[in-house]
Order: C-alpha cells, then sequence, then structure tokens
C-alpha cells in the first residue's frame, strides 16, 4: 500500500496497512520507516480534534479515516505549517476570545425547557479541530475573519436563555463576521461532528437585523442606487 504525505515535498512510502485508519498508519511509518515523520494525534476517538489533516483535498481526523492505496495526505489549509502535517492553531483559536464564545454573564433561576437544551446541543459538541477553518474561503483571503467555530460557539451562547449580555457578543461579530461569511456550506461539509456554521450564521444574521444591523456592503451598494431617498447623478 502506497501513501503520500505532503511534507517538504511530497514523499511516497510503502507500507502494508490494509484496513488501517490514517492515524495506525502514520504511527507505523513512524515507528518502522521514518521517525522523523511529525504529525499530531491524542484521544485516537475522534474526540480531540488534533489530528485533523487532508486527504485527498478533504479535510478529515486521521484517527476515523480509513487509508486508502495512492491517498495524498497534507497539513491543513490556512494555516502556519509547524512541521509536515502540524499546523499552528493558535490564531484560530484566539477568535474565540475575540468572539467573546462563553458565557459571560448567567441569570439566576432561569429554568431551561427541553426545547431550550436542544437548540443549541450541537454547537457545544464542537471538538475545535479547525477543518472548517481549512476549508473556508473566505479565511484564506481574510485571515481576520472570525470563522465557523467561533462564530457557531457565539450562536451557541447568545441562544442560551440564561446569558444576560447577548448584545455584547452580536457587537462583536459584525465586522470580519456574519456579513463577511458568504454561506458556501464548506465548513459544514467537512465538519466531523456535523455541525452546520452556515446555519449558525445566518441565525445570527437574523438576530442581527432584530437588533438593527444590516450587511454593511448591501446598505453601501444599495445607497448608491437612491434607497435611502436622495438623488443618484
Amino acid at each position: 500500500m502506497k501513501i503520500n504525505i505532503k511534507r517538504d515535498s511530497v514523499v511516497e512510502y510503502d507500507i502494508d496497512a490494509e484496513g488501517s485508519t490514517l492515524l495506525e498508519l502514520l504511527n507505523r511509518i513512524k515507528t518502522e520507516l521514518d521517525p522523523s515523520l511529525s504529525y499530531s494525534s491524542g484521544c485516537r476517538s475522534s474526540v480531540c480534534g488534533s489530528c485533523a489533516v487532508r486527504a485527498n483535498g478533504k479535510e478529515v481526523l486521521a484517527c476515523s479515516y480509513h487509508a486508502k492505496d495512492g491517498d495524498l495526505i497534507e497539513p491543513l489549509k490556512n494555516s502556519e505549517v509547524m512541521r509536515d502535517l502540524v499546523v499552528d492553531m493558535d490564531k484560530a483559536y484566539g477568535f474565540n476570545a475575540k468572539a467573546k464564545a462563553w458565557q459571560s454573564s448567567i441569570t439566576e433561576n432561569v429554568l431551561l425547557s427541553h426545547e431550550d437544551e436542544k437548540r443549541n446541543e450541537l454547537q457545544s459538541d464542537c471538538i475545535l479541530c479547525g477543518s472548517c477553518y481549512s476549508a473556508c474561503p473566505v479565511y484564506a483571503v481574510n485571515s481576520e475573519f472570525l470563522g465557523p467555530f467561533a462564530l457557531t460557539r457565539v450562536w451557541r451562547y447568545v441562544s442560551d436563555k440564561r446569558e444576560q449580555n447577548p448584545k455584547e457578543k452580536m457587537d462583536v461579530i459584525q465586522t470580519n463576521g456574519v456579513w463577511d461569511c458568504t454561506l458556501c456550506n464548506e465548513c459544514t461539509l467537512v465538519c466531523p461532528q456535523e455541525i452546520s456554521s452556515k446555519a449558525d450564521i445566518e441565525k445570527l444574521r437574523a438576530r442581527s437585523a432584530m437588533l438593527g444591523y444590516s450587511d454593511p456592503s448591501f446598505a453601501s451598494f444599495g445607497g448608491g442606487f437612491g434607497f435611502d431617498g436622495s438623488p443618484q447623478f
């Protein structure tokens, strides 16, 4: 079985590993063929997200993806490659803080119904693997875009009835946030937890509109066509 791994250049390894997960195969390559190979791994159970890579151009978790003959394995896109398949995710993780994606204040004695609990249950399953940032065409050209998992986490908290100040979070995501997303859905297609950041961003846009916000690019476009009531020459 041959597998190609993008390092400084593409390196081909030939190893008998039929039926193995990609992580098992990488472990064997490192112990049997090439101890210099670098990659990340943790739980081996699709929970920690640290082993995310790209296989044949699509983001996968190495611990759950079953390797096939001829696979091309590459590091995630849109993040600095530290070595081989290891990338620096600190910038992407920092967007959680920039977007204030946490429960900042809780109203006491608020009873949650079963429906309330279900409203953001899936968003709580995000494992921060970074696959969505790798697949995001907006983040590829705008490194200040808050990005899929940060915006998903914002929705997780602004939709929580116990959050006392959701508007504070909504204020933050108006720039390089909800209006910059193209709604292409690439993030959803690669999410190992099947979270739709696209759907979460759409809900954040609706909430933004309720607070009086609008797409700034649409506003400037509309003004140029006289939508503000002034004459245009």
